[in-house]
């Protein structure tokens, strides 16, 4: 098969950044090219053309390619819900909800659709580019594994190995991770390269030589810190940049312990009369304040408690009283209302909790899931607005009479009397640029003049460039056959 696997010594070594600049860098050289992850865990998700959902990453990185994104291109995702628990979205489609014992007695089941998707999009490709999950050194995994060598050996694909020198210990971390590996999965790794070096990265080339000494493998460069990487879409709410400005229209947004599709913070982060601050636990939420966001959630009931333990409560009743604007998106409108009830017990233990109360809004947890792109008509200013929706439940009472948007001439959301607490199902709409810019306005934010999309496609290409200059590209896309 025409394809390459990047896998990492670990987690967040940079691996679903690269995958995006090479796939720039191939489409760039006239390749058709799609990316894949055959196992993805995160809860910041995409609703695909194909009305799925896969990785926001994948999602990037099909943007990088010059494609609309397709659930092939992700075709396990798991989302968790607790510590122990997670669902399990099998292209596209929720299939279950399994503690993590159970999900490794699943995983081997999973492995037919994960090729089926992997070898509908290598029949329809000049390439594809893989991107492991966490790191094949986790040998006690290896058993039924997927995500990393299981897949490889699977699909029959060379793998490069990355290091990621800014957490220290690189060296370690590759040599390592051939120490653990069996014989068999080591005659996979073809190479290696070194991500996220800060300075003048010719210091570590004993460092480097040293690696190649002891592994064998090939080195294919050494990739500086890319610094415009916080302007993509983010897949960890820990890579969301707080603004760095002590000035400007606070927004504060809270980060909550099972956070989704949070990718609604991105264009606000870019925003230079916006001070964005991510709010981590522990932390209150600041007495200057403009607007609290309450994010998505994959378990709103949970995080209810989680939101609760923290004191954001009463920081948000006390900012309510203040006057101060507080907009909930999804799982986070429906934490506003009063009362989340979940009788069958879909996100956790059945039962019903008190919401917040800000919304005279009741929620309940239903089996269907709502997935679709869509286009509504903001309430207060008539704009169309294009975002989507992702969420279980229904959403109604009386201040759904008063509506956040209309989609397909029906109200949608819900707003106070005395419109300052909001709350919508729609993600994504501060990616649309008349809507930001109108929605701001409406606070008194004059918003920037460049476009999201624009500023998204420029860094896609800006990565290529950085990728192309410091790494052996040409060596890297030859590996695949």
């Amino acid at each position: 098969m025409p394809a390459l696997m990047l896998q990492g010594t670990g987690s967040n070594v940079g691996k679903s950044v690269l995958v995006a600049g090479l796939c720039r860098a191939a489409l760039r050289r006239g390749l058709k090219v799609a990316p894949f992850k055959p196992q993805n865990m995160s809860n910041n998700a995409a609703v695909t053309a194909d009305g799925g959902e896969i990785g926001r990453a994948q999602a990037l990185q099909a943007r990088a390619c010059g494609l609309d994104p397709v659930t092939d291109m992700n075709p396990v995702l798991l989302k968790p819900e607790t510590d122990v628990g997670s669902q399990v979205v099998v292209q596209g489609k929720r299939i279950a909800t399994v503690k993590a014992r159970e999900y490794a007695a699943l995983k081997p089941q999973l492995l037919t659709s994960v090729l089926d998707s992997f070898n509908r999009l290598a029949a329809s490709h000049d390439l594809v580019i893989v991107e492991g999950a966490g790191s094949p050194a986790e040998v006690n995994l290896r058993p039924g594994d997927i995500a990393n060598m299981g897949f490889a050996e699977a699909a029959d694909l060379p793998v490069v190995l990355i290091g990621d020198i800014d957490r220290g210990g690189v060296i370690a971390q590759i040599v390592g991770t051939q120490a653990v590996l069996s014989a068999q999965d080591n005659a996979r790794i073809k190479g290696f390269l070194i991500n996220k070096f800060r300075g003048d990265p010719t210091l570590f080339d004993d460092g480097y030589r040293m690696i190649s000494d002891h592994t064998g493998w090939q080195g294919f460069g050494t990739a500086p810190w890319f610094s415009e990487a916080w302007k993509l879409p983010a897949e960890d709410a820990l890579d969301i940049r707080s603004a760095p400005n002590k000035d400007g229209f606070h927004i504060v947004c809270l980060r909550l312990s099972r956070i989704a599709n949070f990718d609604d913070m991105d264009p606000l982060a870019q925003e230079p009369g916006v001070r964005l601050t991510m709010l981590g636990h522990g932390e209150p939420i600041p007495g200057d304040a403009d607007l609290v966001i309450l994010p998505g959630s994959k378990s709103t009931r949970g995080d209810l408690a989680f939101l609760r333990a923290q004191g954001w409560d009463i920081d948000l009743a006390a900012h309510h009283r203040r006057g101060g604007r507080i907009l909930g998106i999804c799982g986070g409108y429906q934490m506003l209302g009063q009362t989340v009830s979940d009788p069958a017990g879909i996100e956790g233990p059945a039962g019903t909790d008190p919401g917040l109360g800000l919304l005279d809004v009741t929620t309940t947890m239903t089996g269907d899931k709502r997935l679709t792109r869509t286009t509504a008509t903001h309430a207060a200013t008539g704009l169309p607005l294009s975002g989507y929706e992702i969420h279980i439940g229904r959403t109604t009472g009386p201040d759904t009479t008063r509506p956040f948007a209309t989609l397909d001439g029906q109200p949608e959301g819900a707003t106070a009397p005395d419109g300052l607490t909001q709350g919508s199902y729609l993600h994504g709409m501060f990616a649309d640029d008349s809507f930001r810019a109108a929605w701001l306005k409406a606070m008194n934010v004059t918003a920037s003049t460049s476009t999201y999309d624009a500023t998204v496609e420029k860094t896609l290409d800006a990565l290529a460039d950085h990728l192309e200059t410091h790494l052996d590209v040409t060596g890297l896309l030859n590996l695949a056959r």
